[in-house]
C-alpha cells in the first residue's frame, strides 16, 4: 500500500529470506517432507531425499570453497549421472548458473559456448575429458573450477583427466553438509541452455526459478505427476525436456528418479521390469525403438502407467500400436521450446485419439496464441507463427538484446513455428518458421549445417532440410550445387561434414544437383526440395 513507510534494508532482506522459494530449495523442503523415500538410483547407488539433500550440500560448498560464486557460470559437459543430478541442485542453491553442453558437440562448437557464456569452471566426465580439454584451449580459457566425474571402470586407462581436474565425488562426499546462506531471487538467472536457431552459432538462453518452478507446476498439473511416481530418466539432461519436465518436477513432488546414461532399449526395458517404473518420458523415435526391440514382450512392463512424447509429433499408426500394446499406459504430448523452459501446450491422455498429430492446448499457466506478421492474433483455420505469454518464458537470451528484443516484441515470445488452431482451440504445429529440423529427438538448424558446407571449397550453393524418415522422424537432407567445372562427389561432401558438425547434425543423405529451384525473389524453394526428395527416406 501506497501510504506505509518502507520497511528498513535489514527488515526488507529479512522478509526476502523468508520468502525465497528457488530451484535450489525444492529438494530440501522434499528431503524434510520425505527423508527416507527413495530419490535417485544411478548405477550402483541409491539415495534417500536426506542423502541426496546432503550430497547437494557439500558439492555446493566445495564448489564455494573454490571461488564460484552467484552469477558465475559452470559449464556441464556429461551423460545422465548421479553426479549431474547433485551439480544441477547444488549449484543452483548458491546461485551459480548451470551450463549444460550437449555431448555430442565438437571441442570447436563446445569452445564457442564456453567462451560465449564466460564459464569459470568446467565439469566433463573422464570419457569426454579430451575433448573437453581441446575445448578448453580453442576457447583460450586459463584457471577456473575443473571437476570430472568418473565412468570408466576404476583403474582403467585414462579413467581420469590429468593435470588440475578434480574428481566430482569427493566434493559430494566430503566436506561441510550444512546448507549454505546464499539469497537467491526468484529471477535470477541459474541456468544458461544454449539452443540452435537458424543462426550459424546457438543462443544462450536465460532461465530463473521464476521461469522453471511455474513450469514445474504446469507440468505436475497438466501431466498428472505424482509423489508415488517411479520414473526412468534416460534422455540426456543437458535437454530442459528430461532435466525440467521431468527430473526436477520429480524432486519437488517427492517422487523416485531412476537415472540411466542414454536411451537404449534393452537397457529401458530390463528397468521398468526390474525398478517397477510407473512414468517414461520419450520422443517418438525412442517409443518405436521400444516397440521394435525383441524384449519388449518378455519383459513384464505392467508396473508402467504413464508415458510422455515430445519433440515431434507421434505418428497416429505408432500411438494406435503403443495403445495395444500397452493398454493400461495413458499418454501426454509435451510441446515447447528451450525458452518456455520448455513446456507451453499439452495434449491429454482423453485427447490422444480424436486429435492425434495436435499439440493440444495451453498449459496451466500459459496463454498460446497464432499471429500474422503485424503480431495480431489469427481465426481458427489460419496458419500464422505460434506465441506465447507465460512466467515460464525465459528471461531472454545471453548478451543478445537484438535477438531477445526480437523474440519477444509485443509482449510474446515468438517462438519460431508456425501453427494452426482449430475451432476448440487446439494447436497443430504445420511448420518451422526458421526451417528448424528434429531429428531423433535433437534440434537442428539448417541454416548452421548450410554454412558448415558452405566451407568446403567447390561449392556454389546448398539447401539443409528434413524429410520425413521412418525412424528418424526427420532426417537432415542435403542438396549441393557445385561450382561450375568442379568434380565435387557425395563422398567429398561427407568426409567434409565429419569434421566440421556434430554427428547428429550431419545430414543422412546428400544429393547432387545442377540448381536448386527458387521464387522469383529469389528464395530457395525448400518446400519442393521436401516433396522431390522425400523418396529418399524411402528406402
Amino acid at each position: 500500500m501506497s501510504d506505509v513507510a518502507p520497511f528498513t534494508p535489514e527488515t526488507s532482506a529479512a522478509i526476502a529470506r523468508a520468502r525465497q522459494h528457488t530451484v535450489g530449495d525444492l529438494l530440501r523442503r522434499t528431503a524434510l517432507r520425505y527423508p527416507d523415500k527413495l530419490a535417485v538410483v544411478a548405477g550402483e547407488r541409491r539415495a534417500t531425499f536426506a542423502e541426496f539433500d546432503v550430497a547437494v550440500n557439500r558439492c555446493a560448498n566445495n564448489l564455494a570453497a573454490r571461488g564460484l560464486a552467484k552469477g558465475d557460470r559452470l559449464a556441464l559437459l556429461g551423460h545422465n549421472s548421479w553426479q549431474f543430478a547433485v551439480l544441477a541442485f547444488a549449484t543452483a542453491r548458491i546461485g551459480v548458473v548451470l551450463v549444460p553442453v550437449n555431448f555430442m558437440l565438437n571441442a570447436e562448437e563446445i569452445a564457442f559456448i564456453l567462451g560465449h557464456s564466460g564459464a569459470q569452471g568446467m565439469v566433463t566426465e573422464d570419457a569426454l575429458a579430451p575433448t573437453a580439454e581441446k575445448a578448453i584451449a580453442v576457447a583460450g580459457l586459463t584457471g577456473g573450477v575443473r571437476g570430472w566425474i568418473g565412468t570408466a571402470p576404476k583403474g582403467a586407462i585414462g579413467a581420469a583427466p590429468t593435470g588440475d581436474w578434480e574428481s566430482v565425488d569427493t566434493w559430494i562426499d566430503s566436506g561441510s553438509a550444512e546448507a549454505p546462506d546464499v539469497l537467491v531471487g526468484d529471477d535470477d538467472p541459474l541456468r544458461l541452455m544454449y539452443t540452435s536457431g537458424t543462426e550459424s552459432r546457438p543462443k544462450g538462453v536465460m532461465l530463473s526459478s521464476k521461469s522453471l518452478i511455474t513450469q514445474y507446476v504446469s507440468c505436475a498439473i497438466d501431466g498428472g505427476m505424482e509423489a508415488d511416481d517411479v520414473e526412468a530418466h534416460s534422455l540426456p539432461m543437458y535437454h530442459c525436456a528430461q532435466l525440467d519436465c521431468f527430473f526436477s518436477v520429480d524432486v519437488y513432488l517427492g517422487a523416485t528418479s531412476i537415472i540411466l546414461p542414454s536411451p537404449d532399449a534393452a537397457t529401458l526395458l530390463e528397468t521398468i521390469e526390474r525398478e517397477k517404473v510407473t512414468k517414461l518420458f520419450c520422443p517418438p523415435t525412442v517409443w518405436i525403438s521400444l516397440l521394435r526391440h525383441p524384449d519388449f514382450d518378455t519383459r513384464d512392463l505392467s508396473s508402467l502407467r504413464k508415458g510422455y512424447y515430445g519433440a515431434s509429433p507421434m505418428p497416429v499408426e505408432i500411438l494406435r500400436e503403443l495403445g495395444r500394446r500397452l493398454p493400461d499406459v495413458r499418454f501426454w504430448n509435451f510441446y515447447g521450446q528451450t525458452e518456455m523452459s520448455p513446456l507451453a501446450t499439452i495434449l491429454r491422455p482423453h485427447e490422444q485419439e480424436p486429435h492425434a498429430g495436435s499439440a493440444g492446448r495451453a498449459s496451466l499457466n500459459v496463454e498460446t496464441r497464432v499471429v500474422d506478421d503485424e503480431d495480431r492474433e489469427l481465426p481458427p483455420g489460419e496458419v500464422g507463427e505460434i506465441v506465447h505469454r507465460s512466467p515460464h518464458a525465459a528471461l531472454g537470451y545471453y548478451n543478445d538484446e537484438e535477438k531477445t528484443a526480437a523474440a519477444f516484441r509485443n509482449g510474446w515470445f515468438h517462438s519460431g513455428d508456425l501453427g494452426v488452431v482449430d475451432e476448440r482451440g487446439y494447436l497443430a504445429v504445420v511448420d518451422r518458421k526458421k526451417d528448424m529440423i528434429k531429428t531423433g529427438g535433437e534440434n537442428v538448424a539448417s541454416r548452421e549445417v548450410e554454412e558448415a558446407i558452405y566451407l568446403l571449397d567447390g561449392v556454389a550453393e546448398v539447401a539443409v532440410f528434413g524429410i520425413s524418415h521412418p525412424h528418424w522422424i526427420e532426417a537432415v537432407t542435403a542438396v549441393v550445387v557445385p561450382r561450375q567445372g568442379v568434380a565435387l562427389t557425395v563422398e567429398q561432401v561427407d568426409a567434409h561434414v565429419r569434421e566440421v558438425l556434430a554427428g547428429y547434425k550431419r545430414p543422412k543423405y546428400v544429393v547432387l544437383a545442377e540448381s536448386l529451384p527458387k521464387n522469383p525473389s529469389g528464395k530457395i524453394l525448400k518446400k519442393d526440395l521436401r516433396v522431390e526428395h522425400a523418396r529418399l527416406a524411402q528406402g
